[in-house]
């Protein structure tokens, strides 16, 4: 081979590896050691530190609405943005063809020929179903729409790091969060497996701000622009009793928060921790934190996805990592009559966060995530009540159950866990 055509391939495969290596790294020192407890969910210390660890400081005068399933979602959704007199901001990880894809792009279209200020950021990877006629049809509108991390060599290295936000503010009033992407499949009330089983948050308050203050850090990333001023931030005034904040995690800034929130609930809680988890592939660290909650007398309940799964090999990189929390006591159960796609943590019948993120290294790693923490008793009981409706149409696995699963579903389990960074 000449020299010179060495030269180059060493160079092209150079850049290949740092391209890889970028992509699938986060950059950031990870959270390495256990976090010590210091203090149970119920000393006013936890809320503290939650809100100065994780940024935004806790918020009082909220009110929230939990929306279960697409039939109580998208109308919410819907009319928050016909409603709308100033501007809205959007940003979300799926959309793809369909009925209600339509039906949402229809709705910001109007609103922008209406006058009202649409801005929209779509993830690239999560619109590869999109009908690129709504993003058409909404900047032909006056809408604009920028996609998240779309292709291009300035940007090589980042197209691992992908926007799995879920956000809707509505002048600066109304926030919409959750795990609802905007597809069919998140239609329904979770009937049959064509329709998943979902939750999504409609807030009121100045927690809103924090919201709108979120989407604003990818929309400044992906644009250059910052949007500001009354139309997007506004004054705010009081809407209920409820505690709140919402933070935010990204490669570029803060990656490990999401994981620092979960270790410090699970690390808190004293008598209960419920979680809905639609993809659970926990790492050692956290797998120990909830191994040493159970072993402290709290009762651990989560619910994962059955058979009924988009992704197949999550679920058996999942339950290769079950047994250390079966043998503690740790209730797994696996939800059956749909994809189970909730993200949401209860502990202690006090806090309660949803948002975007998974409990996998994907999102508290490589993702730009987003959570809405609440502090309301009356809230968590609803959120706990709704659990124990989602547990009865789950199936538990036990260690017996885990321990005797066919050798091939081991073998397969072993090999899915080795991307388990990816996942």
């Amino acid at each position: 081979m000449p020299a010179i055509a060495l030269v180059v391939l060493t160079v092209v495969v150079t850049l290949v590896v740092v391209l890889v290596m970028a992509n699938l790294t986060s950059g950031e020192k990870k959270i390495e050691h256990k976090i010590e407890r210091l203090y149970g969910s119920d000393d006013p210390q936890f809320a503290r530190s939650m809100g100065l660890l994780l940024g935004p400081p806790v918020v009082g005068g909220n009110r929230f609405e939990v929306l279960v399933n697409g039939d109580a979602i998208f109308p919410s959704m819907l009319e928050g943005i016909r409603s709308a007199q100033r501007t809205i901001t959007f940003e979300t990880f799926i959309y793809w063809s369909g009925a209600i894809g339509e039906e949402v792009a229809q709705a910001l279209s109007d609103k922008a020929r209406a006058g009202v200020a649409v801005h929209v950021l779509l993830d690239w990877v999560g619109t590869s179903k999109m009908d690129k006629r709504y993003l058409r049809m909404l900047r032909e509108a006056g809408a604009e729409v920028v996609q998240y991390h779309k292709p291009h060599w300035t940007g090589l290295g980042r197209m691992n790091d992908r926007t799995h936000r879920k956000l809707l503010v509505i002048d600066g009033h109304i926030g919409f969060t959750g795990g609802v992407g905007i597809a069919d499949e998140w239609t329904g009330h979770a009937q049959n497996e064509k329709h998943w089983r979902d939750t999504h948050f409609r807030v009121e308050g100045p927690v809103v701000g924090q919201m709108q203050a979120v989407f604003m850090d990818n929309w400044v990333k992906a644009t250059g622009n910052v949007l500001h001023g009354a139309a997007y931030f506004p004054a705010i005034e009081e809407a209920g009793d409820g505690y709140a904040h919402m933070f935010s995690s990204s490669p570029s800034g803060g990656s490990d928060d999401m994981q620092l929130m979960y270790l410090m609930a699970i690390t808190a809680a004293t008598h209960t921790i419920e979680l809905s988890s639609a993809y659970f592939v926990p790492d050692k660290l956290t797998i120990n934190a909830i191994v040493e909650a159970a072993k402290r007398g709290v009762k651990v309940r989560i619910i994962t996805p059955g058979k009924r799964i988009d992704t197949h090999t999550v679920r058996e990189a999942s339950r290769a990592c079950w047994g250390d929390l079966l043998a503690a006591g740790v209730e797994m159960h696996e939800y059956q009559p749909t994809m189970f796609h909730c993200k949401l943590i209860v502990v202690d019948e006090l806090l309660v966060s949803v948002g975007s993120t998974n409990f996998d290294s994907r999102s508290f790693k490589l993702n730009d995530e987003a959570n809405l923490n609440i502090y309301d008793r009356d809230f968590a009981r609803q959120q706990t009540r709704i659990f124990d409706e989602d547990i009865a149409h789950a199936k538990r696995i036990t260690l017996e159950d885990w321990r005797r699963r066919p050798l091939r579903e081991k073998l397969l389990e072993r090999v899915a866990a080795l991307l388990d960074s990816q996942l």
